[in-house]
Order: C-alpha cells, then sequence, then structure tokens
C-alpha cells in the first residue's frame, strides 16, 4: 500500500487576468479556462466580477473557493470603508497574511475602481504599479508584457490592449484559453500611461 506521502499534490492553474488603465478608462479582463494538472476543467468561467453597485471590479487567480471567499472579504471591508478602496485592500491583506485560516487561502486578486488598480497578496502585499497595469495567473507576465509594448507603440484603448494582450498570453500559456470576458469603468486619474 502507497503511503500518503508519496502523492503528489496536484497544482491547480485556474487563469490569466490583466488590467490596464489607459485614455481614460481601466480595464480588466481574463481568460476562462480552470485546469487540474494536465486536464482542462472547464473554458468558460467567469473570474471578473463587479461590486458595490458595479463600482468596483474584481479579478481574481487561484482556487475559485479561495478566490470567492477574499471576494466576500473584501466587500465586507469595502462597505465598512466607503469610498477609500486602498483602506479597505491594505485591512483585508493584513487579516489575510496574520488569519491562521485566511493565511491558508490561494489566490491573488486585481482590485480596480476609477482611482485605483490594487494588486492584493496573502503575503501582507497591497501593491499600486506606477504603469497601472497588473498580470497575475500562469499567463500574468505574458499578458503585460504584450500590454506594455501595445501602451507604447500603438493607438489601442484600455479594453483593446487588455484583449489582445490576453489573446497573445494564450498563444504561449498552455493553462490560458482565448475565452475572454472583458469589464471597464471610466479613469478619473487622469492618468494617460503610456
Amino acid at each position: 500500500m502507497t503511503s500518503p506521502r508519496h502523492f503528489k499534490r496536484v497544482r491547480t492553474r485556474s487563469t490569466t487576468i490583466l488590467t490596464v488603465r489607459h485614455k481614460g478608462q481601466v480595464a480588466i479582463g481574463g481568460d476562462g479556462q480552470v485546469t487540474y494538472g494536465d486536464t482542462i476543467l472547464k473554458a468558460d468561467t467567469r473570474k471578473i466580477r463587479r461590486i458595490l453597485d458595479g463600482k468596483v471590479l474584481i479579478g481574481f487567480a487561484g482556487s475559485t473557493a479561495d478566490a470567492f471567499s477574499l471576494l466576500e472579504r473584501f466587500e465586507t471591508k469595502a462597505k465598512d470603508y466607503p469610498g477609500n478602496m486602498t483602506r479597505a485592500a491594505t485591512e483585508l491583506a493584513r487579516d489575510w497574511r496574520t488569519d491562521r485560516i485566511l493565511r491558508k487561502l490561494e489566490a491573488l486578486m486585481v482590485v480596480v475602481d476609477s482611482e485605483h488598480s490594487l494588486l492584493i497578496t496573502g503575503q501582507g502585499d497591497v501593491v499600486n504599479p506606477e504603469d497601472s497595469i497588473i498580470g497575475i495567473g500562469s499567463g500574468g507576465n505574458y499578458a503585460m508584457a504584450a500590454a506594455r509594448a501595445l501602451m507604447r507603440h500603438s493607438d489601442l484603448s484600455a479594453k483593446e490592449i487588455v484583449h489582445e494582450s490576453l489573446k497573445i498570453a494564450s498563444e504561449i500559456d498552455i493553462y490560458t484559453n482565448d475565452n475572454i470576458i472583458l469589464e471597464e469603468l471610466p479613469d478619473k486619474t487622469g492618468s494617460k500611461a503610456e
């Protein structure tokens, strides 16, 4: 009989999420593929959610159950600190890092509203990148690289940059497909990042 220690833990790879703030808009998108090991479980999962009457968009990568738990907790924090998304994100990140149960959750979150683009991690990080581009998940780095190139060398809108960048990521990363969901909000920061 094989002992449990001989079984390898199968890693779930479940998404690529990208957000871009450009030309007066902020767009976020994600692919629809969920895999378990080397098997595609689903091709059309929706990994972008609107909360707070559609004013905040959240994208998540990692374990779906963990991501939904974190999404619910973030929404509660956002209601506790109305109009202060950065504070809500910081409070969630603090709880996520220090709480014994939450610490075991395996996910990453990207949260955007008309003023902020934030990456929230379980290590207690809340990151607001200078170029307003965030990519997470198995194809996140490919999508970010494509988005940076498109922002510098094209006249595409934020939504078009996210779509094209996710398509490029899907051509490189085997855990990302081209079933892309996009959402968009107006950018009130005046950012014309290039």
